[in-house]
């Protein structure tokens, strides 16, 4: 079951170097990252990024490839030799050391996996192939939603958006392989070559199961379309992004009168609670088509899909027929991928989605050191001190919305590296003879974990990202901050350069994380994280007013050839990017005050190396596949625009730069997205 609301200040679920205690030979910014022959007024992003650019080609493993990645790589070396050396320990039955190793080690025996083939998967296609009703399928449906394999429909344990102290049940929609409902529906060339190629693909896939290349595209058709009939309708990715729209609390009862072709109150029971109480049905027309397949699709093309729901979802962890099929299309076809990835880090990265935060504990234990969460505690502070002050000024808020804002953003929750108290996994059961098994046992285990949750008061200790993620997350429901040991090191956060470059780095960061309360999404949660509108009529139209601003700046940038950003999709991410550079850099103004620099370092005055320091945490390589995928599906902005998009709505970057009218990075003011 996975949260989903929880906003994440990047599109990057990469992990850090770690901390060895060795002084780094570059503080800050390194001028040969830097483009010094490109002009800033006219492409900053270039001139940030061009030198890492240049000297840090793109591996054919990647379709993204930035500083971030390039970090995950070296973490990836010390996270491999962490989980390795448990591998090779051989710990006591049960303990957590041989359930990482031989997890670990059970994925790396290539030579049983080859010969296994297809029967590790084949207990579970047979019961698929046994059904004979629709109450069957029902069964089939509860036994892979236990497993986390979500046919159909997505059902998770969340908080309660109107009432955040307690978790309820949430069902959302879902089913659909290729992941969003636009490349069923899309007419465009893209689109159809899509269609064509995830036909082709699931025709092979099947084939490697048994049957026969007949059989195989005949089912490939039947299951494309009874996707594309969830597909239809659903929501699109912009509609999901309205918490009003997506909440529908219900009882029991009223789910099973909206779709009452479909056994509920079975569904329930089947996945271990019975008494689900409140339930959140996310969008209710998804289910009244549900209701309308329950009755109207055949028994056998539901098996068909199930079967195929089942291949796709455990494809990777097969043979290497199924592995490289499985590459050829999601990361070849779709993102411009290369080759794949070494085995040891898909293993690793597998391991790490089980078993993530026991890996995490011995992670923190050895290079997180106690000082980097004590400067970033008050790092946290100083940036909301500063939007304090920020919303103080604003001439567009009105002071009855200013004292509920400020009353919010005293409340936000803040977590730092990692959790007070760690998970128990001894009832996770782990061996070395079947790396399928292990992933479907902890899959279950994790199942379990959060269902055992539901309709208990919310759990404010918890946290929804690993130590060890590079990343950090805003959590409306909770109004919580949180910033894992991952992202607390270069190029993020450095423990001896100067505030520039820390607050233009880490500094933007928590900012935008903050920001997130206050985006066109966060702004309709109150201090306590329930919806409520706390805004004046008046305040909440000029705010949207602004927001519409920033919105159609990014629809005009153009991602590849004519396609265009989508700058509402995206309007959560860049008002956090907007907000985080607006306080960050207010906080290090104070700072500077405080504590003076140098005019200049390295030729650059503070102020400029702030504005390098945000940028250069955003180059990258990527594909133009990855691109056209990124601009369909992410909430995130291409890094080119995180960069060229919110700077040239600020005139303190102007300033720094000496950007002057008619330069490309250049808005007149009466242009300019001024929201935060």
């Amino acid at each position: 079951m996975n949260n989903k609301l929880i906003v994440p200040a990047m599109a990057l679920a990469v992990l850090f170097t770690g901390f060895s205690g060795k002084k780094d030979p570059v503080k800050g910014i390194n001028v040969n990252d830097l483009d010094v022959s490109t002009n800033p007024a006219k492409n900053f992003y270039e001139f940030a990024n061009g030198g890492w650019l240049k000297n840090n080609p793109m591996p054919a493993e990647y379709s993204r490839y930035g500083a971030f990645d390039k970090l995950q790589e070296n973490n990836d070396k010390m996270l491999r030799e962490l989980v390795g050396q448990l591998a090779q320990k051989h710990g006591s039955q049960g303990s957590i050391d041989q359930k990482i190793g031989d997890f670990y080690t059970a994925g790396m025996d290539t030579l049983s996996i080859e010969k296994a083939g297809i029967a590790p998967l084949k207990p579970e296609l047979e019961k698929i192939q046994k059904a004979k009703n629709f109450n069957d399928i029902q069964a089939l449906i509860i036994h892979l939603h236990s497993l986390d394999i979500y046919p159909l429909f997505s059902f998770y344990g969340e908080a309660d958006s109107k009432n955040s102290e307690m978790y309820i049940a949430q069902l959302a929609q879902g089913g659909l392989a290729l992941g969003d409902r636009d490349y069923y529906t899309g007419t465009d060339a893209r689109s159809r070559e899509i269609q064509t190629e995830y036909v082709k693909h699931i025709g092979k896939m099947l084939g490697f199961a048994g049957y026969s290349v007949k059989q195989a595209e005949t089912l490939a058709s039947k299951i494309i379309a009874f996707e594309t009939q969830l597909a239809k309708a659903s929501k699109t990715r912009l509609e999901l992004r309205d918490p009003e729209g997506n909440y529908h609390k219900m009882k029991l009862s009223d789910v099973q009168n909206l779709a009452p072709n479909y056994n509920w109150q079975g569904y329930f029971t089947g996945i271990g609670l019975a008494n689900p109480g409140d339930i959140n049905v996310g969008q209710p027309d998804f289910f009244k088509e549900v209701n309308n397949m329950a009755k109207n699709i055949s028994i056998e093309n539901w098996k068909a899909y199930l079967t195929w729901t089942l291949i796709d979802n455990t494809a990777a962890y097969l043979s290497s027929n199924f592995v490289n099929q499985n590459f050829e299309f999601y990361d070849k076809f779709m993102s411009g991928r290369k080759v794949i990835r070494p085995r040891w880090r898909r293993v690793l990265t597998t391991t790490n989605s089980i078993l993530g935060e026991p890996i995490g504990q011995m992670f923190v234990e050895k290079y997180f050191p106690a000082s980097s969460k004590q400067r970033m505690v008050k790092l946290v502070e100083n940036l909301r001190f500063a939007l304090g002050e920020r919303i103080k000024q604003l001439d567009w808020m009105g002071n009855e919305t200013k004292e509920k804002a400020l009353e919010k953003l005293a409340a936000i929750r803040v977590k730092i590296g990692y959790p007070d108290k760690w998970r128990d996994y001894s009832g996770l059961t782990i061996n070395k003879s079947s790396y399928l098994q292990n992933i479907l046992n902890g899959r279950k285990f994790n199942f379990n974990y959060e269902l055992n949750q539901i309709n208990k008061p919310v759990d404010h200790n918890k946290w929804l990202m690993t130590p060890q993620t590079v990343n950090a997350y805003y959590n409306p429901n909770d109004n919580e901050i949180c910033f894992p040991a991952g992202i607390l090191q270069p190029p993020f956060f450095y423990t001896d350069a100067d505030d520039a470059v820390n607050y233009g780095a880490i500094g933007v960061v928590i900012g935008h994380e903050i920001t997130h309360g206050f985006d066109d999404q966060g702004a309709q949660y109150d201090k306590k994280g329930n919806l409520n509108q706390w805004w004046t009529s008046e305040d909440k139209k000029r705010f949207t007013e602004r927001t519409e601003t920033l919105a159609k700046q990014f629809d005009s940038f153009v991602v590849v050839d004519t396609v265009h950003a989508n700058g509402h999709l995206t309007l959560g991410e860049n008002i956090a990017d907007l907000g985080g550079l607006n306080i960050s850099f207010t906080a290090l103004k104070k700072a500077l005050q405080e504590n003076p620099a140098p005019a200049k370092t390295d030729g650059f005055t503070p102020e400029q190396r702030f504005f390098i320091a945000y940028a250069r945490v955003w180059g990258q390589h990527i594909t133009s596949k990855e691109i056209l995928r990124r601009t369909k599906e992410d909430v995130h902005s291409l890094g080119l625009f995180r960069v060229n998009g919110p700077l040239p709505n600020l005139p303190e970057f102007h300033k720094a730069f000496n950007v002057q009218p008619g330069d490309p990075m250049y808005l007149p003011a009466e242009k300019r997205a001024v929201i935060w």
